[in-house]
């Protein structure tokens, strides 16, 4: 049965991804080298600079974020960012980086893991919570480190420990939402080649995720009209955009994980 992760372990995971992180960045030939990556959101032509200043920054947000406690709206961006950016030598920039991550893991242990918090995750079932946001962490870290490893040419999978507890985050706090699904009702199961698999039922109702074990009162275990199979690393690379659908073992009904991917509840 797969372990639960807890409070302790997300702050050690988040120490293991950065320090491979910076791994990456400390061994890339130059800081101006484009970064290899499918990343949807990333401008065209980012540099390795430019993606070590980005999550950086997003992680001093983060522990501005937890530090602010409950809050309506996240904090003004004068609570995380000076205006200086960070430095380009790359001694210094490995510096800024690494406390960057001390900074954030500081003030989730001062926190704990029950701090109320602002987050942008409102209507998923996730808490808002301290403990929810070191948790968060993990995935975001892990891919932008196969980012970095991608662009100096080793690019490693996703540990399972990271990638197992990043799926269910991904499902629990990105995928479910109260917000109506714009297509006819649909039931996905995605399934992780170490032994763990998670339905999404999509409707008017919006997204639920239950893992499978877990079933809805009534629904039999076979009603997906579409699952997508592969190992826990290559589910989230494929969530988060950084490896095609079809690197999974596809079956049912391949429209409806087009229509996933094109969906934005936000808008």
């Amino acid at each position: 049965m797969q372990r639960i992760l807890t409070f302790s372990d997300h702050l050690r995971l988040i120490d293991e991804r950065s320090t491979a992180f910076r791994a990456a960045v400390a061994a890339a030939p130059s800081l101006d080298v484009p970064v290899l990556t499918s990343d949807p959101h990333a401008s065209p032509g980012r540099t390795l600079f430019e993606l070590v200043q980005h999550v950086g920054m997003a992680r001093r947000k983060s522990a501005a974020v937890v530090a602010a406690g409950p809050a309506d709206a996240p904090p003004e961006k004068s609570a995380w960012d000076d205006g200086m950016g960070a430095p380009r030598e790359r001694e210094a920039l490995l510096a800024w980086w690494t406390e960057s991550i001390e900074q954030l893991t500081s003030t989730l242990r001062e926190a704990g893991p029950d701090r109320g918090c602002w987050t942008w995750w409102d209507d998923s079932p996730s808490p808002q919570t301290s403990g929810a946001w070191a948790r968060r962490q993990v995935p975001e870290i892990a891919v932008y480190t196969y980012d970095a490893q991608l662009t100096v040419g080793a690019p490693q999978p996703l540990p399972d420990e990271v990638a197992l507890d990043g799926f269910d985050d991904c499902q629990f706090t990105l995928c479910a939402t109260t917000v109506a699904w714009p297509h006819q009702p649909a039931v996905v199961d995605y399934h992780a080649t170490e032994g763990r698999s998670w339905r999404l039922r999509l409707s008017d109702d919006g997204a639920r995720v239950t893992r499978l074990g877990e079933p809805a009162a009534g629904e039999a275990p076979d009603t997906a009209d579409a699952s997508a199979q592969g190992t826990a690393s290559d589910l989230v690379l494929m969530f988060y955009g950084r490896i095609p659908l079809d690197s999974l073992k596809l079956e049912g009904d391949r429209r409806i994980f087009d229509q996933l991917i094109a969906w934005d509840p936000s808008l």
